[in-house]
């Protein structure tokens, strides 16, 4: 049986050469590359999902290179002390899946055998996350809709992802843990000043999530150094920045061939609230 239930019905979806099908016979197709895609076409109307193919392959040719690294071991470190053998781990909005297959070969490598899904609404990320690594499951569906079965997951990741606290709840078990990872306010400004004539904050993230309490919080401020134009529109495309941004302000940074900036993450950790 797959780890995923059917998005119609709810029943447990049985895995088959070419696709995942329920009882009730809903079928669908998994694609070559790895993920099923499980998202209802009537629940997103706009057609194209989530990241496209230009912001999955700067943010691939990017993270590879390491940059974001002293977060990714913040992460590996703070999901450590909450898993097991067997835990079952959901990240929700995995992307292209760099933090998510990282974050299993770490617990790999400690002797801890997790079971790892992922789920995305972009196709084009979930395309290029299975080639990491065939031993996570990818499902195309959306936080706001989890082909996942009531308290079933131990752990759920978001790392910059959209949250959905209430389905976050139901998919977790009683006192199952949930992480967070979101930009701070001041997060990549001088690439920002670099673009922008006014430079803005980031929206200040409160925390709250109804049904979480947090448990901890931690910060992670440091400066990236680019030595190339490439990684430099890289970063800058694999940010919600690139398509809110006139071609006026994006070509500033079409001739910088060095750039220092910032990074500055918070990672927050929760338990869900025991419910009868």
């Amino acid at each position: 049986m797959s780890n995923f239930i059917c998005p119609v019905c709810g029943e447990g979806l049985a895995v088959t050469a070419k696709s995942l099908v329920c009882k009730n016979n809903h079928h669908y197709d998994t694609a070559k590359s790895g993920y099923t895609n499980l998202l209802l076409s009537q629940s997103v109307k706009a057609k194209h999902h989530g990241d496209d193919r230009l912001m999955v392959r700067a943010r691939q040719s990017f993270l590879n290179k390491g940059f974001y690294e002293p977060l990714l071991t913040l992460i590996c470190n703070t999901v450590k002390p909450y898993c097991f053998t067997g835990v079952r781990i959901l990240d929700a909005g995995c992307g292209e899946c760099w933090y998510t297959a990282n974050i299993y070969e770490y617990l790999v490598g400690q002797k801890v055998m997790p079971e790892m899904l992922g789920v995305d609404i972009s196709k084009d990320a979930l395309a290029a996350g299975a080639k990491r690594t065939k031993q996570i499951k990818l499902a195309a569906a959306s936080v706001y809709r989890l082909p996942v079965a009531n308290k079933s997951c131990d752990m759920v990741l978001s790392l910059f992802a959209p949250v959905s606290a209430q389905e976050f709840s139901r998919v977790l078990r009683p006192g199952g843990i949930l992480i967070r990872a979101i930009p701070l306010e001041k997060h990549l400004w001088s690439l920002k000043a670099a673009v922008y004539d006014r430079p803005y904050k980031n929206e200040a993230d409160s925390g709250e999530a109804e049904g979480f309490e947090i448990v901890e919080r931690r910060e992670i401020r440091q400066r990236i150094h680019l030595t190339c134009n490439e990684d430099i529109i890289n970063l800058f495309t694999m940010t919600p920045y690139y398509y809110k941004t006139s071609a006026e302000d994006q070509i500033k940074l079409k001739n910088m061939d060095e750039l220092d900036t910032e990074t500055a993450f918070g990672l927050l950790t929760y338990q869900r609230v025991n419910k009868q």
